[in-house]
Formats: C-alpha cells, sequence, structure tokens
C-alpha cells in the first residue's frame, strides 16, 4: 500500500519548482505513504570524525564488513541519491546507496530525500576507488524533514547581518564560523582550569543588583513587579567578589560570567558581553600584571602552540614580560603633553585643545587625560602592553598611588589597540572609599550616567575589614577575537545583540 501510494504519487504530481512547495511535496508524500517526517531518536554507533580516523589508512577500492550507523544532515545528494554527503557535528562522510546493498523499499525512499534533511544510514565502510570514505548504505531513514531550503553551496551564506540573525543557518554552511565557536568554549575552559589550578575558587554573584557598581557604565535598568522596585543588570562583579573576601570564603575569588552595559554596539562592543573577573587577598596591582600577562600568555600558547601569532597582518607576541608604561608617560610619547606639569582642569582643558583633542564640557583633570589617551594612544598600543597608574579621578575603587596621590596604582591591558583587561590594587580604607563613592554621586547628578552610586551595605562590609587585595578583569570576548583571527565580536556570540526587524 505504501509503495503504491509513492508511485501514484510520483506520477502524478507535475514537476514543483519552487524550492519550498518541493519540500512541502515530499512531506507531504512521506506522510501519505505511511512514513512519519520526524520519528523519535535515532541511536548511532559512530560519529564522521571517528571513522575519518579509525580507517585512515584504508585502501583505495577496498570494502570491510564493518557495521556503523551515523546520523547528520544532508548536505549534497548526487545521480538520484546513490551519493549522500552526510554532515554531523565532527564532520563529513558520504553515504553510498545502491541497489546492490538496499532494497527496493529503502531505494524508494530516496524519492523522499531533500538537501537539509536529517537522516540516519547503517551499513559497512568502504573506500571509493576515488578515495571517499563511505558508508555503504543497508538501511536509511529521514529522521528530520527539512521544510526551507539551505542557501546556494557555492556562494554560502554572504549576507553578514543574517548570519548573525539566523546563526544556525551560518553554522551549518561555513565552517569558519563553527571553528571559531568552538574555540572559544575551548578558551573558556582553558581559563577555568587554569584559575582552578592556581587554586583560585570560581563563584556567582547577582545579575539582577540593587545597586549599580563595581564599574563606570551606563547599565539596563529592569522591573521586579512581586518586589515593587528598580534592579541593574550586573554591570561588574567587583562589589561582591570582595564582600566574599571579607567573608573570608577563599584566598582567591573569580567569576565567568555575562555583564551588560547599555552602550552602542562596534567591531569590539556588544552591550551583552563575558568577562572573567577576581579578587585576590594580599596582592596589589604588581601581582595582577603578573597574574594577567601569565594567564593571557598560557592561553595564547594553550590554542597556537605558539607566544607569537599573526593577526590580520600584524605579529602579536605574547611573551612575558609585557611591556609597562605610566598613561603620563604614554600620553607624553605620543602626543608630547605632559599633563602632570598642570593641576587645574582649565589648563587641562588647553593642553588637549592645543592637540586638536575634543573634551566634552565638564570634565576634570583625570577625564581629560583619560580622553587625550584614548584618542591619540590607544590605537598605536599593539603589542601587549600594561598602561598604569591611572587618574584618580577616573579610578574610584583604586588605591592611591603611594608616589604620587594624584594617581592610583590601577592599570589597564592593551593588544592591537585595544583595553582586554584592567585591574588594581582595590580600597580597603571604608572612609575613603566613601568619599570616592561621594564624588562619583556628585558627578552621576550632574549628568553623567556612567557613575557609580553609594553602595551602602559595601561600606560596612569595608568596615568589617576588608585584607589587602588586588582585583583584575579580563574582556574574554575580545580575547577570543583575537585567538580565532575573528573580524568582529559578533563572530564570537553564539547571538549578537542585534536591532530587531520590523518583520
Amino acid at each position: 500500500m505504501a509503495q503504491e501510494a509513492q508511485k501514484n504519487n510520483k506520477s502524478s504530481a507535475a514537476p514543483i519548482t519552487d524550492p519550498i512547495e518541493s519540500k512541502l511535496a515530499k512531506r507531504k508524500a512521506m506522510i501519505d505513504a505511511g512514513f512519519t517526517p520526524y520519528p523519535h531518536a535515532y541511536h548511532r554507533t559512530h560519529m564522521a570524525v571517528d571513522l575519518q580516523e579509525t580507517y585512515k589508512d584504508l585502501a583505495e577500492g577496498t570494502e570491510t564488513e564493518d557495521r556503523v550507523s551515523v546520523a547528520g544532515r544532508v548536505m549534497a545528494v548526487r545521480n538520484n541519491g546513490m551519493f549522500i554527503d552526510l554532515m554531523d557535528t565532527s564532520a563529513r562522510i558520504q553515504v553510498f546507496c545502491h541497489k546492490d546493498s538496499m532494497s527496493e523499499d529503502q531505494l524508494k525512499k530516496l524519492d523522499f530525500l531533500d538537501i537539509g534533511d536529517i537522516i540516519d544510514a547503517s551499513g559497512t565502510i568502504r573506500r571509493t576507488p576515488r578515495g571517499e570514505l563511505s558508508v555503504r548504505c543497508v538501511e536509511f531513514n529521514i529522521l528530520t524533514k527539512s521544510t526551507l531550503p539551505l542557501p546556494d553551496k557555492y556562494h554560502g551564506l554572504t549576507d553578514i547581518e543574517q548570519r548573525y540573525r539566523q546563526r544556525y543557518i551560518d553554522l551549518i554552511m561555513n565552517e569558519d564560523s563553527k571553528k571559531a565557536l568552538l574555540m572559544r568554549s575551548k578558551i573558556l575552559m582553558f581559563l577555568r582550569n587554569y584559575l582552578n589550578d592556581s587554586g583560585a575558587v570560581e563563584v556567582e554573584t547577582p545579575v539582577l543588583q540593587p545597586i549599580m557598581g563595581g564599574a563606570s557604565a551606563k547599565p539596563f535598568i529592569t522591573h521586579h513587579n512581586s518586589l515593587d522596585h528598580d534592579f541593574y543588570l550586573k554591570v561588574a562583579a567587583e562589589l561582591y567578589l570582595k564582600r566574599l573576601l571579607v567573608g573570608g570564603l577563599a584566598e582567591h575569588v573569580y567569576e565567568i560570567g555575562r555583564y551588560f552595559r547599555n552602550e552602542g554596539t562596534s567591531p569590539k562592543h556588544n552591550p551583552e558581553f563575558t568577562m572573567a573577573e577576581g579578587n585576590k587577598l594580599y596582592a596589589n596591582y604588581e601581582d595582577m600584571m603578573h597574574l594577567i600577562e601569565n594567564m593571557v600568555a598560557a592561553t595564547v600558547k594553550h590554542v597556537h602552540g605558539s607566544y607569537e601569532f599573526e593577526f590580520k597582518g600584524k605579529m602579536l607576541n605574547f611573551q612575558t614580560p609585557w611591556k609597562r608604561m605610566s598613561m603620563i608617560d604614554a600620553v607624553k610619547e605620543y602626543t608630547g603633553l605632559d599633563f602632570l606639569s598642570v593641576e587645574t582642569p582649565e589648563d587641562a582643558y588647553k593642553m588637549a585643545a592645543s592637540k586638536g583633542v575634543k573634551l566634552e564640557p565638564g570634565m576634570n583633570w583625570g577625564q581629560i587625560v583619560e580622553e587625550v589617551f584614548a584618542e591619540r594612544v590607544e590605537a598605536k598600543l599593539i603589542q601587549p602592553t600594561h598602561i598604569t597608574d591611572y587618574p584618580i579621578d577616573i579610578s574610584p575603587l583604586s588605591k592611591i598611588h603611594q608616589e604620587n596621590n594624584r594617581l592610583t596604582e590601577r592599570f589597564e591591558s592593551f593588544c592591537n589597540g585595544w583595553e582586554i583587561a584592567n585591574a588594581f590594587t582595590e580600597v580597603n580604607d571604608p572612609d575613603y572609599q566613601y568619599d570616592q563613592f561621594m564624588k562619583q554621586v556628585d558627578q552621576r547628578e550632574a549628568g553623567d550616567e556612567e557613575a557609580q552610586m553609594l553602595d551602602a551595605d559595601y561600606i560596612n562590609a569595608l568596615r568589617i575589614g576588608l585584607p589587602p587585595n588586588g582585583g583584575w578583569g579580563l574582556g574574554i570576548d575580545r580575547l577570543c577575537i583575537l585567538l580565532t583571527q575573528s573580524d568582529s565580536i559578533k563572530d564570537i556570540i553564539c547571538f549578537p545583540t542585534l536591532k530587531p526587524k520590523n518583520d
């Protein structure tokens, strides 16, 4: 009965040129013939990559009696279904469908097959005379009927925005996208193992925070209905990590998690991003420099087998120790301006304006120095470099520098012109920290949406007693862009933030 339904469907149907209508017609024909287009899960015995490795020495034209079962997506169909390219999550393998090894009923099921379908195939292993490792199919089933066509295999998915919006198609069609995201996973695993092996303890801090703090950033705000209270999505974990040090949870605590900052998008910015952040007892910013450069260098060596690799035509060398420059000296080297020679914001403003740097009204001395650095220095920091001793005006959580009270013991690490890490000797004086918070509050009330808020409970924790410690943060996404040779942060985030489409 099923065979007659197949025959009648095949002979009576007019040729269908629209690919979607063709796929839908085949699904209907399957159902009419008594087959389900979406059967229950199938048990396979081998992944394609395992077969490729196991039988890598199998001679051309050789057949075995080894029975295997594979499953994956159909990427190509040739010679009316005689040759099927099947792709699973590990690799591709060819399925050879021939009347000598398949029953008539099995061969007729090939009429339902389309590129994009998910199938299983059972049979023996052979290598064709042309050298292609294949499964000589005895039996196959369509496990999932695809009803939308894949992009043309020769042109692929070339629309960049569509790649990000429909990542599932991007991963099917673009091997490089798949490799980049898998490499990201391996980088995260390595960093976790590195930190855990060093004795650090991974923790979790709240994503919903009643007070925005720990970093200067514009937050996302959400409302909790039951509590009838606004919360801020996490911009940083720092204040919570230091609470754990106050409580004596561990010597070194860290978190690798999602952070949210209400900013625009760019090749190196996404409003939702991943960062590793930690705090270590009895450490200062010098110790944090060693931690960051050693951890990043070890990751680079793990990925590339060397501390040196080429990124977009530039050779980057992560061999430690990295170059160190104070922010003041870096600005002086690249612009000739010595901001320590002036004290007032007005004089600093004139100095910056002499080089054509545009500034916002009301900036303080430290903000002006930072703006000149960002505009005239950052892009020139190609090799891994620690920029140290940041102005106190822009570092409310950092301890005052022991040699200059206008500066702090803070550094940021740069590579390829990008900031990849931020760290400092942490403030543990509750009175000083309160004063710094209140300066931030004043800036916020004056209209600075990125200024931090007063966290009274954190001040209370400091009054209980926070041991001396160093804090650090590492931008996972930017590190992954570098290590995967990607063009944009969107390439190494599975689902980047995009403006919703009207349709």
